[in-house]
């Protein structure tokens, strides 16, 4: 008898244990909405203790399961919700850093969500606020899946949360039911867009591609002792109306950061003390939680910088200018000797009505910022020119200040021109890419070119994309594919060959600035510099982007007679355009082998 109510007293402290390791994991995870978004280490230390509590819980519901389900009553979905916390905290983790191995760890619980089928039983519980939180689990591990390119899963999800929210509204009536019939919209709207050109099987069937950089598409270089920089903050903003977006990621912006990311690798961490899942069917480890160490400690923290593969990110969606301005001067402030801040902006045109502008830093109009209601058009959204208010505009004099650091801006704007003419007050590395402000009439009839994104991002995202966009090749089988890739690869090359021969640093056609020079040793900067070149060639030998506003600028100009116009870059162009059977498509230029 005395052994029995020993028992009972054991699992009634092992119940009390796991109700107060809930409630804290839930406290701390609470609180994490509190943090700044902004800096590096005022952050750390929380995300820390958010991670050792869920590690600590994920153990504890494993070890005592079977006392947990028979004195607490505990639910399948209640472990899903545990480990869909799990899941979000590697994703914000993620967005913190910008280490897409952490997704990865956000997709494994996720997967794990879905494989165990840990929400099945959620719509008989009668509880519709169980359903949202299976409704919300399902367009986060989308957004994951989509992220790392895994579409047949995301079709798949697509598929299922349909029939659950179909469930949701015809079982509830909920108030949110067009809610969460716009969040499908999206979704579906968002893949769409994102497959503006399909690369096919010998059956017929898709392939996902990866635009990540690798070892494999990275630029080659001839190294100089110039080449001093290295890309460590970049701000990704997106603010243009009407374009697909799907939880605060316009399809720019979604573009753009896996352009400026490294393909995640299936390596473990040597802090690592677990392999991971086997398979859906099997619940996280434990040892997994988390990997490279506990994000935020001591440890993590010393070592850091020796495993960080990508450079640290913000990513804005239609942000106010206050915020756009405070994510700067964080970025700003953070950089180490010899780092350099990236701001990427994809945004409608602010139009100024002078006719004689004096100060360039703010007569010529700028970029907007974020979208408002103006009373005075009855509550529309206005996404040009005079409905917007001074405050909801940045102005290059806006980004003056933060030329004291090297900077390269990257302006995708129907506006983006009036970029051009920021002064190099401080003598720091500067280099400005400026989209076209316009494209050709055939273009303008297509309904669908503001909705799937910016020409001008998906040739800095995917060259060969962009060029089959514009001579409206819609699929490729994946073997011309590749050769056609082959083309894109020489043409890098020979560009890459160009620039460092260029001598360097005088005022004159031939000579090219020294901040490309010092960029270039950068592979992400280098990398999005020679995407630009090839877009410049592209798009001059086009016949249908003529005007001079339907082609992007740079600022400093790049050399034409050694790099933009040189022969060679030219011919591999003609000869890309012949594989492609698209040849009509340019200018007449010599015969392609």
């Amino acid at each position: 008898m005395v052994k029995m109510e020993s028992t009972e007293e054991q699992d009634r402290k092992l119940v009390l244990e796991f109700i107060h390791l809930l409630e804290k994991s839930k406290q701390l995870f609470n609180g994490l909405r509190d943090l700044p978004q902004y800096g590096h280490r005022q952050w750390q230390a929380y995300f820390g203790r958010t991670f050792d509590v869920y590690t600590k819980l994920w153990k504890f519901q494993q070890q005592h399961r079977m006392v947990l389900d028979s004195k607490y009553g505990l639910k399948r979905w209640q472990i899903g919700e545990i480990a869909s916390k799990i899941g979000q905290l590697y994703y914000h983790y993620y967005l913190r850093t910008s280490e897409t191995n952490y997704l990865n760890e956000a997709y494994q619980f996720y997967a794990a969500i879905r494989g165990r089928a840990y929400y099945s039983r959620a719509i008989k519980e009668d509880r519709p606020d169980l359903m949202v939180k299976k409704l919300r689990y399902y367009a986060r591990f989308i957004v994951v899946c989509l992220l790392l390119k895994k579409m047949k899963l995301v079709r798949e999800l697509v598929t299922e949360l349909e029939k659950q929210i179909q469930e949701y509204t015809t079982t509830y009536e909920p108030e949110d039911h067009l809610e969460w019939s716009l969040v499908l919209e999206e979704i579906k709207g968002f893949i769409k867009a994102e497959a503006a050109v399909a690369v096919l099987h010998a059956d017929s069937n898709p392939i996902v591609l990866s635009h990540r950089l690798s070892p494999l598409t990275t630029p080659p270089c001839e190294r100089s002792p110039h080449m001093t920089l290295s890309l460590q903050e970049i701000l990704i903003v997106g603010s243009a109306c009407e374009q697909a977006k799907f939880s605060e990621l316009t399809m720019d912006m979604f573009r753009m950061l896996q352009t400026l990311e490294r393909e995640p690798t299936e390596t473990t961490h040597p802090m690592s003390a677990s392999h991971g899942l086997h398979g859906h069917d099997a619940s996280p480890a434990a040892s997994r939680i988390p990997p490279y160490g506990v994000p935020g400690s001591k440890g993590y923290m010393e070592n850091s910088r020796h495993y960080r593969d990508n450079p640290h990110k913000y990513l804005l969606y239609k942000p106010s200018i206050s915020q756009l301005l405070v994510f700067l001067a964080s970025g700003f402030k953070e950089l180490p000797p010899g780092g350099a801040l990236l701001l990427y902006m994809s945004a409608d045109g602010c139009f100024s009505t002078t006719k004689h502008p004096e100060d360039y830093g703010y007569e010529l109009g700028g970029l907007a910022t974020s979208v408002k209601r103006d009373g005075v058009d009855g509550g529309g959204l206005a996404c040009r020119g005079k409905s917007y208010k001074e405050t909801h505009c940045l102005y290059p004099g806006d980004l003056y200040p933060f030329t004291r650091r090297p900077m390269f801006i990257i302006i995708d704007s129907d506006n983006s021109f009036v970029f051009q003419h920021i002064p190099r007050y401080f003598g720091q590395p500067l280099v400005v890419l400026m989209s076209p402000q316009d494209v050709p009439p055939a273009f303008q009839g297509r309904a669908e070119v503001q909705h799937h994104g910016s020409l001008f991002t998906l040739f800095l995202h995917s060259p060969l994309t962009a060029l089959c966009y514009i001579c409206n090749v819609g699929d490729v089988p994946i073997h011309h594919w590749e050769r056609c890739q082959s083309y894109v690869d020489h043409f890098i090359t020979e560009a890459s060959r160009l620039v460092t021969r260029c001598r360097i640093d005088e005022i004159d056609q031939g000579y090219i600035d020294s901040s490309y020079v010092q960029f270039f040793g950068d592979d992400f900067l280098r990398t999005l510099i020679l995407r630009f070149v090839f877009c410049d060639v592209v798009l001059r030998l086009h016949r249908g982007f003529r005007g001079r506003h339907m082609r992007p600028r740079c600022e400093p100009p790049l050399p034409s007679n050694e790099l933009l116009e040189h022969p060679t870059l030219s011919h591999i162009i003609f000869q890309l355009a012949t594989a492609l059977d698209v040849r009509g498509h340019f200018s007449d230029g010599p015969e392609c082998d």
